[in-house]
């Protein structure tokens, strides 16, 4: 590793690696933050049952219910981040990544509203970085970024309330690193479900069969002299390069969980015909426009707020960058069904594309071949 990165990693280590303007932010709220919670009158969390909850990795979502069963919980989750070498293409492009729990994106947390969410974020020894989250569903305190900056070798416990129904991102914010974090994998998603579970906006109950995570990254993979991708030997190492890249807004790769292909093959997502399914999909950077071609959104909440009442019979939603979006569908027909982002250039030629594989029968009704292609 050079000396010049050994500068730069000390001053990430210090939180002071760029000078941005959120650095003298977290310690005054985390000093606010402390003198709240000094003068506050808690609730009494201790009589609150807890439920420890192991995460799966995307596109798949832990065992929840989707209505609530008794009072609000607690309900523990744990993040440990890894610094880790991915490929993102066929052609093996690799990425130094920065992960939450090994995985781009990081797990979809779901709980109930007014459940406590409560986070141990690790950052192990072995890491490089400094790091923490923040939790776009959390109120104060940058999110819980604030109270979460934890140095190679420290891990830190986060709690707080989640007071607004829907779909919301999470990422990586450390002062002055955070574009890079993001951009590098460190983003996810947490969804709060009404405690009443998901309606149309009218009364009428909606439950899904299946869930699944998306969560859609942009990467900035620097090249050599010859436009090939470069490799580095660590994150660290990767940076000054990466940020060049970066300050084009010109990503390089634009994939679905973590890879070009990640998600279609024999990765790719199953359904059968009459299965109602819900595609919760992030992107945690830039703006993104989900279409599911042969299907719909049958019901689709595009900036992921369940107070508010569902789109219906959509063709395309458009998630505004840092946001997490919900489109609930039934299939209705056999088939392969292509998930993309309908900026189709990013969608074919970037790689921002899914699979679904549906099985069933065929409903002639729905479409028939009236005429095989054939010469005139």
């Amino acid at each position: 590793m050079s000396e010049q990165f050994q500068v730069t990693r000390r001053s990430m280590l210090a939180g002071a690696a760029i000078a941005g303007a959120l650095t003298p932010l977290v310690g005054a709220v985390a000093a606010h933050a402390e003198e709240a919670v000094a003068k506050a009158a808690p609730v009494d969390i201790a009589s609150l049952p807890r439920v420890k909850v192991d995460l799966v990795k995307p596109p798949f979502v832990h065992a929840h219910t989707q209505k609530a069963e008794g009072g609000p919980k607690v309900i523990e989750f744990t993040l440990t981040i890894e610094e880790k070498k991915i490929v993102i293409d066929e052609q093996g492009t690799e990425l130094n990544a920065m992960t939450f729990n090994g995985s781009v994106p990081g797990p979809l947390m779901v709980v109930h509203q007014d459940d406590y969410v409560e986070v141990t974020l690790n950052n192990p020894e072995t890491n490089q970085l400094q790091h923490n989250i923040d939790f776009h569903s959390a109120t104060g305190a940058l999110g819980g970024g604030a109270l979460t900056v934890v140095n190679p070798g420290e891990s830190a416990v986060l709690r707080f309330k989640a007071t607004k129904a829907g779909v919301f991102v999470y990422h990586c914010a450390p002062p002055g690193m955070v574009p890079w974090h993001v951009t590098s994998g460190m983003n996810g998603a947490i969804m709060v479900l009404p405690r009443e579970g998901l309606t149309d906006g009218k009364g009428k109950s909606i439950a899904y069969d299946k869930v699944y995570y998306v969560g859609e990254q942009d990467f900035y993979v620097p090249r050599d002299e010859n436009g090939n991708f470069k490799k580095y030997e660590s994150v660290g190492d990767a940076y000054a390069d990466t940020l060049e890249v970066m300050r084009t807004l010109t990503p390089t790769h634009i994939v679905f969980n973590g890879a070009v292909g990640a998600l279609t093959g024999d990765n790719a997502l199953k359904a059968a015909v009459g299965e109602k399914v819900l595609i919760v999909h992030s992107q945690a950077n830039r703006d993104t426009r989900p279409h599911l071609i042969g299907g719909h959104g049958d019901y689709v909440w595009a900036t992921g707020k369940f107070r508010n009442p569902p789109d219906v019979d959509q063709e395309t939603w458009f998630i505004p960058g840092g946001t997490a979006g919900a489109a609930f569908y039934t299939f209705e027909q056999p088939g392969i069904y292509a998930y993309v982002n309908h900026n189709l250039i990013e969608a074919f030629e970037l790689g921002a594309a899914a699979h679904f594989t549906v099985t069933g029968d065929w409903n002639d009704d729905l479409m028939t071949a009236v005429r095989a292609p054939s010469g005139t």
